[in-house]
């Protein structure tokens, strides 16, 4: 996908300040990002614990793959205000409807072709940091795509406050996740389930681990 050159120097100066808040004034690590493929359609798939994971993951993403955008579907309720959904496309996410909306679907299809995703299977914040259930249409995405999946863990976040210092946190970009035995199944909705529940189990191995440290 062609983006302009203006659009990725702003998205790669602003990830530059997000990085030096997390990592400089806090404590905000990255592990794992080798495990990002450099090209090719790829699905980053998050648990979702504050607002800092719309724009930690993509900052963490290019630092180790510069210049690259990581799109992302969000809530047609964040563009309503003209500033602030301005900055969000810019940043590369699209509105979507609730419910069931083909044209953003669609749009999300094609990117996992060629592009870097990011999304929450959870659908929603967990702010205590406790994993929630996958949604089984995230599943369906998968099967119907086959994107490179990269689990991805966020820790610690969840209880940061903007003008304080010091704070820990991390991300955790998992190994891809072989779905391939999954992927010789009917196209179901029990098909569908089985792969977002091995998801979830890969984010959730991914906090364990982050614990265990």
């Amino acid at each position: 996908m062609k983006v302009p050159f203006i659009r990725r120097l702003w998205v790669t100066i602003s990830s530059a300040v997000v990085r030096f808040y997390a990592s400089s004034l806090n404590r905000f690590q990255v592990v794992g990002a080798e495990n990002i493929p450099a090209s090719g359609g790829v699905l980053l798939a998050a648990n979702h614990i504050s607002g800092y994971d719309t724009v930690f993951i993509p900052a963490a993403v290019l630092q180790h793959h510069p210049w690259q955008m990581t799109w992302a579907p969000a809530k047609v309720e964040l563009f309503k205000n003209p500033l602030i959904g301005a900055i969000y496309r810019s940043w590369g996410a699209f509105p979507v409807k609730r419910g069931r909306d083909i044209r953003a679907g669609k749009h999300l299809g094609d990117l996992l072709q060629t592009q870097k995703v990011m999304l929450f299977p959870e659908g929603t914040r967990h702010k205590d940091g406790k994993l929630g259930p996958g949604n089984r249409g995230v599943g369906k995405l998968i099967y119907e795509h086959q994107p490179v999946v990269i689990p991805t863990a966020l820790s610690g976040i969840n209880h940061w406050k903007f003008l304080k210092f010091g704070q820990q946190g991390k991300i955790s970009f998992g190994a891809p996740i072989d779905f391939s035995d999954l992927f010789q199944l009917e196209d179901e909705k029990a098909t569908h389930r089985l792969i977002v529940e091995r998801l979830m189990s890969a984010i959730g191995a991914g906090l364990m681990s982050d614990q265990q440290r």
